[in-house]
């Protein structure tokens, strides 16, 4: 595949570096709605929503999926780079722990709380939900 071909992909949150590497496309969860990214694409920036990035590798392997909490998207025609607030491999993910972090986001919604515990309990809710879809997907594609 030629250099042209392909976009090269950093995805960092504060614990590291999770992925650097070519791909030919990337999805990921823009605030707007969810983006596809190829090769040349117009500079663009965005905020991230918690969510599933997709890489497609430019070696032509199976697609990579990634979750990240939130963040900050830059796109330069031959770069994407994801500045997230937390990111980790799909496979890593812990589904008992979403769960557990759903339950507690609803327990404290469910009480009387002032806006910043209410806002900082619905961003907790918004990732369990999207770390437990990522884990239903994938064990989708996995069957």
């Amino acid at each position: 595949m030629a250099a042209t071909d392909t976009i090269h992909v950093d995805i960092v949150s504060a614990e590291g570096e999770v992925f650097s590497g070519p791909a030919k496309m990337v999805f990921l969860p823009a605030a707007e709605g969810e983006i596809g990214v190829a090769p040349r694409h117009a500079p663009l920036l965005s905020l991230l929503k918690p969510g599933e990035v997709r890489v497609q590798p430019a070696d032509g392997g199976p697609e990579q999926y990634f979750f990240v909490g939130g963040g900050a998207l830059e796109v330069q025609p031959k770069k994407v780079t994801v500045l997230a607030d937390t990111a980790t491999r799909a496979h890593d993910l812990d589904e008992a722990a979403a769960i557990e972090a759903r339950k507690r986001a609803e327990e404290v919604l469910a009480g009387k709380i002032d806006k910043i515990e209410q806002a900082e309990a619905l961003a907790e809710l918004a990732r369990a939900a999207a770390q437990l879809k990522l884990i239903d997907r994938l064990r989708k594609i996995r069957s």
